[in-house]
């Protein structure tokens, strides 16, 4: 598998209260463990299986992610703070790994 690096865009500052958009992807082949491979064996299952994210090391959302998930998952949600902070995600692979990516977030 390629090298995995979760992309996030998210602003660098925003109004107290404001509502912004947050955008993810990692490019994973998201490998379900249903398919076969040219000599007709079953490719192991590897799969991002959790997402995490936290704001000032508070849970703002989790999600479970399944099989059915396409590779290269992109995740957007909207959220808002009251003060500045840091904005960290986690992306729980089936094998153990744990990527990670953060960005600070100002208010002005």
């Amino acid at each position: 598998m390629a090298q995995i690096k979760p992309r996030v865009k998210a602003p660098k500052s925003v109004a107290a209260g404001e509502v912004f958009t947050v955008k993810t992807l990692i490019n994973h082949t998201m490998e379900t463990g249903q398919r076969k491979d040219k000599a007709g064996e079953k490719i192991p299952r590897q799969i991002i299986n959790m997402f995490e994210v936290t704001f000032n090391g508070k849970t703002v959302m989790s999600a479970k992610l399944e099989p059915s998930i396409s590779a290269n998952p992109y995740i957007e949600f909207e959220m808002s703070i009251q003060e500045a902070g840091d904005l960290a995600m986690k992306w729980h692979d089936d094998d153990g790994s744990v990527y990670e990516a953060s960005n600070a977030i100002a208010i002005g």
